[in-house]
């Protein structure tokens, strides 16, 4: 006889979210439906929801007594001891919340680093996990022996950086300085291993978390990357080399999905991974053509793109997921709006066809470019000289 497993039960939550007057309501709206996504990622049951409005945060409870009061009321009746808030919390407004709620609190960055840790499947991933969780835990280890006695397991305490929890402030800084030198280590070795791929043309996918990236990669390349309709289901940067008509072999990389309001913290632990985003000739912005929210995504990812000084690659705009558009009106609002990008499916073959003949353009453009700028260099250098 064998023993029937049964996967653990869902935790139950209560979600909840501040919207001040200051707000864009359509962007507030796209927020709580990404902590919809995240938390069920990080395999939580959603009780309810709990929108607070108000003119500013509490700087105590961040969304006030009054309605943690009633947030704890139906807490108590529907036996739930979590409450996730839409947030980057202080650690002492943590504190002052599980006072109230008599419970666990989670906010952004736990819960996103939950669903981190959930996923991390290379050694150089659980490097950076970890490295996110201490720089999280570093500023509240001041609340730490109150905060982490409510902590019973579940959303915001799985990961490699679990055992950390009970370590002081020191203790916590030199594993901060070693997780960077092991990080820097795997980083030498994998600018080593780009560095071999320098005569290919390099393209790199980067866009929103949960768009197909992956499955595009796969599309392109017939490799088979790890693909989950879940955030963040990749969190390593995977590589693939494969065959472009007139162009030749080309190497392909996909990245980790990035998030509006990912905490600045967490994307300095992942920037490493996301090097191969500023050393690419050709930018393959993956966007979800299914996605109300598009125009806001496309500033987000731009936005990540600037930071890591990539603003000035060669790009092309790729609406993948056209399979759940039915509406002709709407493909002719992505066109409209984003002139000269591509509306495929990364499931359909004839689409990649066209995606690699797309992909030929950009790259010839790409060339000329980089042949224009090198007789430039000459020429002025030739000028100089004389």
């Amino acid at each position: 006889m064998f023993d029937i497993i049964y996967p653990p039960p869902a935790e139950k939550i209560v979600l909840s979210g501040l919207l001040t007057h200051r707000m864009d309501k359509n962007l507030f709206e796209e927020d709580m439906q990404e902590m919809v996504m995240l938390c069920r990622t990080a395999g939580a049951d959603i009780l309810e929801t709990f929108i607070q409005r108000m003119a500013r945060p509490s700087p105590a409870t961040f969304i006030g007594h009054g309605k943690l009061a009633e947030i704890h009321q139906y807490m108590l009746q529907e036996g739930c001891k979590t409450l996730v808030l839409d947030a980057e919390l202080s650690p002492g407004q943590i504190h002052n919340i599980e006072k109230v709620i008599d419970g666990k609190v989670i906010d952004r960055s736990q819960l996103i680093l939950d669903i981190f840790a959930q996923h991390a499947r290379t050694n150089e991933a659980r490097i950076q996990v970890e490295l996110a969780q201490l720089r999280t835990l570093y500023p509240r280890l001041t609340h730490a022996w109150s905060h982490f006695s409510q902590q019973v397991g579940g959303i915001g305490t799985r990961g490699p950086g679990e055992k950390q929890l009970e370590v002081d402030r020191r203790l916590v800084q030199n594993k901060i300085a070693d997780l960077k030198r092991k990080l820097k280590k795997v980083e030498r070795s994998r600018t080593t291993q780009r560095k071999r791929r320098r005569k290919c043309i390099r393209l790199t996918l980067v866009g929103y978390t949960n768009v197909g990236k992956s499955s595009l990669l796969n599309a392109l390349s017939g490799s088979d990357v790890f693909v989950e309709n879940k955030l963040f289901a990749t969190l390593d940067t995977a590589t693939r080399r494969t065959h472009i008509p007139r162009i030749g072999n080309v190497v392909i990389s996909d990245t980790v999905g990035f998030l509006r309001k990912l905490p600045h913290h967490l994307f300095a632990s992942f920037k490493s991974t996301l090097e191969v985003v500023r050393e690419a000739d050709v930018l393959l912005i993956v966007m979800d053509a299914s996605s109300k929210w598009s125009d806001q995504q496309f500033a987000t990812v731009n936005d990540v793109l600037n930071e890591l000084g990539a603003n000035e690659n060669h790009r092309l705009v790729i609406f993948n997921k056209s399979d759940l558009v039915n509406n002709p009106f709407e493909r002719k609002k992505i066109d409209l709006a984003f002139p000269g990008s591509l509306i495929v499916s990364a499931f359909n073959p004839g689409d990649m066809k066209l995606l690699k003949e797309k992909i030929q353009e950009v790259v010839d453009e790409f060339s000329r470019d980089q042949k224009m700028t090198t007789i430039v260099k000459q020429e002025t250098k030739t000028a100089l000289n004389k």
